[in-house]
């Protein structure tokens, strides 16, 4: 255990670090897009954050998906951690990409949020089941009618990751791709290719180290009150 925090903290000081890197490369280091395209054309620098936010959000709801379908298999403590610490960063990581996307969008739409995009909505209605979940775990009785309800939304939730992430190939409407100024083919710039790589690198790193720790403390947190269970039980009887 202690060697399993050792590793989370590191991951997540890396990641930290990391995200800092990020953020000053794309700032300073990240090439111009064409200004013909974009109203905005500085603003774009916000997808080293925002697109690796998605893709960890993507990780959560991964893991939250697991935890429901254990939870359903097995009954199991271990299983339920996975669906508090799922839900958890789902909304921690989804909170990033919905907060981050709409300031490019006032930027380069003059709006924060465009009700008919198909992205930006279904982003949104993940989000939202990330936030039911935990105001549910916090605000509704500890059973398994409530695990059952809960586990249901979480599979619920996934069943949008898929959708989410081809929104813009089955219906693009406000994410068009980016146009490079300076580049010999079209596509990614290869320092835009290198910034995106160490903000995925750094957002995962972020995302295992909080993974870890929270799983930990919630199985900790059930182990407790099993004792405390056992206890009263044993006071019951005497």
């Amino acid at each position: 255990m202690r060697h399993l925090s050792s590793f989370a903290i590191m991951s997540m000081s890396i990641g930290f670090i990391g995200i800092i890197i990020t953020s000053v490369l794309g700032i300073f280091w990240a090439p111009d897009v064409n200004p013909d395209q974009w109203r905005a054309p500085e603003a774009y620098r916000i997808i080293f954050l925002h697109v690796p936010f998605a893709w960890t959000s993507f990780l959560a709801f991964t893991v939250l998906f697991v935890g429901s379908l254990g939870w359903y298999l097995r009954r199991s403590e271990s299983a339920w951690s996975l669906v508090q610490t799922g839900s958890d960063l789902g909304l921690l990581f989804g909170f990033g990409v919905i907060t981050s996307g709409p300031i490019w969008g006032i930027a380069e739409w003059g709006v924060p949020w465009d009700w008919a995009d198909l992205r930006l909505n279904t982003f949104a209605l993940l989000t939202a089941v990330a936030l039911f979940i935990v105001m549910a775990r916090r605000s509704q009785f500890d059973d398994d009618t409530t695990r059952d309800t809960i586990a249901s939304v979480g599979l619920f939730g996934f069943m949008l990751v898929p959708i989410t992430a081809v929104a813009t190939t089955l219906y693009q409407k406000r994410h068009p791709g980016i146009v490079i100024v300076e580049s010999e083919s079209t596509g990614l710039d290869p320092a835009i290719r290198i910034i995106l790589f160490t903000g995925f690198i750094s957002l995962t790193l972020l995302f295992i180290g909080f993974l870890l720790i929270s799983n930990r403390l919630y199985s900790e947190e059930a182990g407790l009150e099993q004792q405390l269970r056992v206890l009263d039980g044993s006071d019951e009887v005497a």
